[in-house]
């Protein structure tokens, strides 16, 4: 059974991943908007992605006799997005990612404090899907940052990332 502290925090945290979801559904919708194929199947496989990590926490919860509590209250993060530019969305998103990263750390924090090493042991799986969530979306920075208004190389940056798709989706 889940104690208190852990419970209230796998339920932000399952919240979180909800939102995440819902981010990146966002994005990829404002970005084929804009005609980038490659670069919005990215950000739906993403979008699903979060989910999944979602799905993940409710199970544990589940398993371990906690309660599920999803916050149906909307997302204030998204309410308060506005992309003029994709470097700008990209931004964001790794300063979105930055702060996922802190609150994994922190609950792993109170998993120790509160001595449930089931818990901890659970979320290394989240840590080290965080520590790739950061490269991946610092790496696409840096390279939107790298093409800066140059048209063609927009135009084969979002080539590359439906290939980066199907690739991964094969893999």
């Amino acid at each position: 059974m889940l104690n208190e502290k852990i419970q209230e925090g796998l339920t932000k945290q399952l919240n979180r991943e909800l939102e995440s979801s819902q981010l990146y559904l966002y994005m990829a919708s404002w970005v084929e908007r804009k005609g980038y194929e490659g670069i919005c199947e990215f950000l739906y496989d993403h979008s699903n992605e979060e989910r999944n990590h979602m799905l993940k926490l409710i199970r544990y919860i589940n398993k371990r006799r906690g309660n599920v509590i999803l916050n149906n209250n909307g997302f204030s993060i998204i309410n308060n997005i506005t992309c003029i530019s994709l470097k700008d969305l990209f931004i964001k998103l790794f300063e979105h990612e930055k702060k996922i990263s802190r609150e994994i750390n922190f609950l792993v924090e109170i998993s120790l404090q509160e001595k449930d090493y089931f818990t901890y042991n659970f979320l290394q799986w989240y840590v080290e899907e965080q520590i790739e969530e950061e490269a991946l979306s610092k790496m696409i920075l840096d390279k939107i940052e790298l093409i800066g208004t140059d048209k063609g190389g927009l135009y084969f940056f979002d080539k590359d990332m439906k290939n980066f798709h199907k690739k991964k989706n094969c893999d």
